[in-house]
This record gives structure tokens, C-alpha cells and sequence, in this order.
């Protein structure tokens, strides 16, 4: 099957707007909630001018390390909110919102190791060729992993529909998860990629309208209300971004799986 991007594009948005209210209880408690905690409590540190370049490392290295133990169950919650909103959108079986969380939480796990595979499988693209090249020195190494990101592009696109089989179809085994992406996307790859790109120019679009429209807050009112005020802005759009990425992908996941499109724009009971 051919993928349609404008097809994709207006079904997710047609089943965010006709199940509003519980994709929107789903994305707050989930998304916005965990985003604007970790911004507003744990926010990066600021670099002094006149920092060495080995100061800006080390001062990153310790804020991330600080922050570990919280990253964690954030990512968690966000991975459960990702699976249950699949559920709510792509699926033919109209859950309630508890039976969405709860295949979420069967899911979960199996999710979180095809990440792992994903992500160890992605690195080894990437780096593999700077290895080889490396042995030319520091513009063979250069040269290799410029290869390496090409080359881990059209993969990452062909393994980007695991989360919703794993959610829609319930392949709750990592590798055939990963393998049934693989199969789904066969033939579509650059189309796919194109319109993640135009997706993400225009996530990168709004983000750049949000920090516009906070300057005037940033300017006139004091520094703990501009710094709360732009953690909220910047947490609402980074879940409305969150929201409509995970629909897309459903959509692509039900376009390319052969999945029927009546039931979209019906609201769930």
C-alpha cells in the first residue's frame, strides 16, 4: 500500500477533535503535568559567560546525572501515555479510557524493551562506519559518521510504527514488534520520512511562535513569573506537539496495516 501523508494528517486530526475530552485527560495527565513539574522544578542550569569549554561539560554532565532518577519515571509515564492514546485513537475496539491505560500497562514493558533493542540497534548503524573509517584518522572518523546518520534515517523511519503495534495489534514481543514495523513500512520509507520532516518543521515553527509570545512576559513582568509562565507555554505546546505525533503515527500504523477509517471521527463512549 502507498502511504497518503494528507490522508494521514487529516484522519489524526479528525480523531484528536472528535474524542477531545479524554485524549486531552489522557495528554494532561501524562504529558503536560510530568513536563511542567520536571521544567519548573528541575530546570537547566544557566552557563556564566566566560565559561572554558571543559567548565560547560562538566556542568552539563552533573546536571544530567542530577537529574537521572527523575528522567526515569517521567520517561515511564510518558511511555504509558504514548500506548494508552494509541489505544484511544487507532483501534477498532472504542475502549474506555481505563481499558486504553490498562492495555498501556500490558504494553509497557514490551515497549520499553523494543526501545532498548531500537535504540542499541540505531547506535551500532551509526557508529559502525566511523569504526571503519577511523582507521584514515579524524576525517575518516568525521566522514564515517556523517555515513552513519544517513544510514540510521531510513532505519529509524522503518522501525517508527512499533509503539502502535505494539498497542493497536498486540505484538507484546519486542523483536516481532520491531520486525512487523519493518514489514509495514516497506516501500514507503522516503514518503514517511518526508512527512516526518514537515512535521517537525512546523513542531519547530510553533515552538519558535511560543518563545515569541513569551518575551513580552520575559520583558515587563519579574524573573519567577516570566520563568513559570514560559514553563507552562512551553509545556502545553510540547504536549500538543506530543499529541498530534502520536496520532500521526497511529494513523500511518492504520493506513499501512490496512486498518478501517469509520469509526475515526466517532467519539468513544
Amino acid at each position: 500500500m502507498t502511504f497518503d501523508s494528507n490522508r494521514a494528517w487529516n484522519e489524526a486530526s479528525r480523531a484528536v477533535s472528535a474524542n477531545k475530552e479524554v485524549v486531552l485527560a489522557i495528554a494532561g495527565v501524562f504529558f503536560l503535568l510530568p513536563q511542567l513539574a520536571f521544567t519548573t522544578f528541575f530546570p537547566a542550569p544557566e552557563m556564566a559567560s566566560g565559561m572554558t569549554e571543559q567548565q560547560v561539560i562538566d556542568a552539563a554532565k552533573t546536571y544530567y546525572t542530577s537529574i537521572l532518577p527523575v528522567m526515569i519515571p517521567v520517561f515511564l509515564c510518558q511511555a504509558l501515555g504514548t500506548l494508552s492514546l494509541l489505544c484511544l485513537l487507532d483501534t477498532d475496539r472504542r475502549p474506555t479510557v481505563g481499558e486504553a491505560i490498562g492495555s498501556g500497562l500490558k504494553g509497557l514493558l514490551p515497549y520499553l524493551a523494543a526501545q532498548i533493542l531500537m535504540g542499541m540497534g540505531l547506535t551500532a548503524v551509526l557508529l559502525a562506519p566511523a569504526m571503519l573509517l577511523a582507521v584514515g584518522g579524524t576525517a575518516g572518523a568525521v566522514i564515517g559518521l556523517a555515513l552513519g546518520f544517513v544510514l540510521v534515517i531510513p532505519v529509524a523511519v522503518r522501525l517508527s510504527l512499533t509503539s502502535p503495534v505494539i498497542a493497536v495489534d498486540g505484538v507484546f514481543n519486542p523483536l516481532h514488534a520491531l520486525t512487523r514495523s519493518w514489514q509495514l513500512t516497506r516501500g514507503n520509507t522516503a514518503r514517511i520520512f518526508g512527512f516526518y520532516a514537515l512535521l517537525s518543521l512546523a513542531m519547530m515553527a510553533l515552538l519558535i511562535l511560543g518563545n515569541v509570545a513569551t518575551l513580552p512576559i520575559a520583558l515587563l513582568a519579574p524573573k519567577a513569573i516570566a520563568e513559570l509562565a514560559g514553563a507552562v507555554i512551553g509545556s502545553i505546546l510540547a504536549t500538543v506537539m506530543v499529541l498530534y505525533f502520536v496520532a500521526v503515527i497511529g494513523q500511518i500504523h492504520r493506513q499501512l496495516s490496512g486498518g478501517s477509517a469509520e469509526t475515526l471521527t466517532s467519539p468513544f463512549e
